[in-house]
Formats: structure tokens, sequence, C-alpha cells
């Protein structure tokens, strides 16, 4: 929300008390999440999500679920320190409810009124709307519309496309390691080999010497006077 205050000043008199200007289009703000469409097998118990923030606070904000134009659930939510909570004069229905489990605002700023649809029949696929009003910022009113669909079974998600992805790069990082542990393995090959044949040249040179074969000592010797 865009949140301005000018302070009085002495060319112009507000009456000694600045003004706020806010713009109510940003000030409140209402989502029902990031998909468009949510599906719930028929049947089963559905969560509607929805959630809305206020950067100046609340006071009795109201919310409403509204279903292809009828109201269904009424709300309201006290103050920042509230759980959203029916209605008194809402109508009991047990088809749809506030889940018990409901947080308190995120940061007093953001507010959980998802709603709990039980049951849910192909009848009650459709577009529901999620529409807030908070007297704090002048009634200002905002909604949100999602679309859910009751079906006989939900789709199994296909994971071969991933399971594929998966194996190729599990098996290059297989052969990666492979390669590192045959290279390894042939240096330390190359290098027991080349201490063998450093050790058998070795050994054959001090048993030159022993014996006194060319560039033995014998040989070096200098050969007696007449």
């Amino acid at each position: 929300m865009l949140c301005i205050t000018l302070s009085p000043t002495p060319f112009v008199d507000w009456m000694g008390e600045g003004v706020e200007l806010c713009s109510l289009a940003l000030g409140l703000e209402v989502s029902v999440g990031k998909a468009a469409v949510i599906y719930a097998r028929n049947g089963s118990d559905v969560l509607l999500p929805c959630t809305f923030t206020s950067c100046i606070g609340i006071s009795r904000a109201t919310f409403s679920w509204i279903q292809n134009g009828t109201i269904i659930f009424q709300g309201v939510v006290k103050n920042k320190d509230s759980r959203p909570e029916p209605l008194v004069n809402d109508r009991l229905d047990d088809k749809y409810g506030l889940p018990p489990d409901l947080p308190l605002s995120k940061d007093n700023r953001e507010f959980n009124i998802s709603l709990l649809l039980r049951w849910a029949e192909f009848s009650d696929s459709g577009e529901y709307t999620c529409a807030v009003m908070n007297p704090k910022e002048n009634n200002a009113k905002h909604s949100a519309t999602i679309t859910l669909k009751v079906v006989v079974e939900l789709e199994k998600v296909d994971n071969t496309l991933t399971l594929i992805i998966l194996a190729v790069v599990g098996g290059v990082i297989g052969l990666f390691i492979l390669i590192m542990v045959i290279k390894k393995l042939v240096l330390f090959i190359l290098k027991k080999t080349r201490e063998k044949k450093e050790c058998l040249v070795s050994s054959s040179a001090n048993d030159n010497t022993e014996n006194g074969l060319a560039g033995s000592k014998a040989e070096q010797k200098s050969a007696p006077k007449a």
C-alpha cells in the first residue's frame, strides 16, 4: 500500500493535522493463491484458499464467500490478534465452515480466511469469490475468485518424464564416478609397476657390482705396474 503523510505548513492550513493520502486500491489485497482452478474428488472435503493483507491494520474486517453469485458464508476478523470467526447472524451450515487450525495473522498484516467445503458434490463445481471489506480503510473492498471442479477421481500425476530425467542424471553421475575410480586404479597400477621396475634395476646394478662385471669396481682399479 502507498501511504503518504503531508505535514501542515505555514502556507497551507490543514486544521492543524497532517493529511494521509492512501491509495485504497493498493491498501487492501485479497489472494486465492496461484492456481486458478482446484480439483476435488466427489464426496471429499476441500479447502478453498483465501488470504487478505492490509498495511494499516484492520478493525472488524468482514469477509464473504460467494458461489456463483450466492453468499454461502460470512465471517469477521475483529483485530490483528483475532482468528476469523463466523458472523453472529450467519446461518449455521455444516457444509461450509472455517478450519479449526487457521493460524493467527502473519506479521499482523496477512490474514487467512480460507473456507472448508465438506462432502463436495458435482453441483458444488463453479466459481467461488472471496470478498473482504475493511472499515479501517474507509470500507475498502476487494475480492478474488477461484474455480472449483468436482470430479469422480483425481488424475494421477504422470511422473514418467521425471523418472527418466532422474535416471539419466543418476547414470551420468554413476559413469563419472566409475571413470574416476578406474583412473585412480590405473594410476595406482602404473605407480606400483614403476616402483617395481626401479627396484629391479637397482637390484641388478648391485649384483653386477658385487660379481665384478663391466662397470664394477674391479675394472675400475688401475693395472699393476711392471
